[in-house]
């Protein structure tokens, strides 16, 4: 990923200057404070892989309350499916999944696609449990600290409606405008969104049998393999005060892009 030259140049007490003559503003050099700190005292520069399963205490205190993502290498290698679900597998069967241990998810999800599936950048309100059955997934990630730095644009909500054989997408006036990130990651337009070259972005592959943690309010963007079969299990996250500083970042974000 190119990179625009980060070297800061002492401009005056009130500004600092980069390389590339981009100035930033007193609130925006705290937001370049938050992300530099965070990435000195808490992130990896790479996602942890784990060959042993965590014991619940040691994965919630280290990653989940530490909201760093994890891949858990032997978490799902005894399950089933990975022996025995494929497309023709799947293709004409139906199954009541009955979940009666620990916290129940709440939502499940079954993904099922090709290399064409492409997620793009986004992020979730939900602690994210991904399990890989078949093929790998993709993930480029974002911490939520790097928030002033992911760029959003507004929308107009549409619909995929089938016609025949064909899909066309209609507006949806009834929903409206929809703010979401523009940006690809794996080719970052830097010429019209310069402050993305600020992001650490992380990036790990997780194959069949492994499974990711995906911390809530951490930026993803998700590419897959070829006939890719995948289940994630969606927890809510704790609305604590962790939420509550990332909402008050969120409006001084919205505050610093309307001066």
């Amino acid at each position: 990923m190119s990179q625009i030259a980060l070297e800061l140049e002492s401009d005056s007490k009130d500004s600092v200057r980069y390389a590339d003559g981009m100035e930033m503003t007193p609130l925006e050099q705290c937001f370049d404070d938050l992300a530099s700190e965070a990435r000195e005292l808490y992130l990896d520069t790479a996602v942890p892989v784990l060959s042993h399963t965590p014991s619940p205490v040691e994965f919630y205190r280290q990653y989940v309350s530490s909201n760093k993502p994890v891949v858990l290498s032997d978490f799902s290698t005894q399950w089933p499916a990975l022996r025995k679900w494929s497309h023709d597998y799947l293709s004409n069967f139906e199954l009541n999944f009955w979940y009666n241990s620990g916290k129940t998810p709440d939502a499940v999800n079954l993904w099922i696609g090709d290399g064409r599936a492409v997620t793009s950048m986004h992020r979730d309100h939900y602690e994210n449990l991904y399990c890989v059955i078949s093929g790998s997934k993709t993930f480029t990630l974002i911490p939520p600290t790097d928030l002033p730095f992911v760029p959003y644009e507004n929308y107009p909500a549409a619909r995929y409606r089938q016609i025949g054989d064909e899909f066309i997408i209609e507006e949806d006036k009834e929903t409206g405008i929809v703010p979401w990130i523009p940006i690809d990651p794996l080719k970052p337009d830097l010429k019209n969104y310069p402050e993305y070259s600020r992001c650490q972005t992380v990036e790990v592959t997780v194959h069949a049998g492994q499974v990711l943690y995906l911390p809530s309010m951490w930026f993803h963007h998700v590419q897959q393999s070829h006939g890719c079969i995948a289940v994630n299990l969606w927890y809510d996250m704790e609305f604590d005060i962790k939420y509550t500083y990332y909402k008050f970042l969120e409006k001084l974000v919205q505050l610093a892009r309307r001066s």
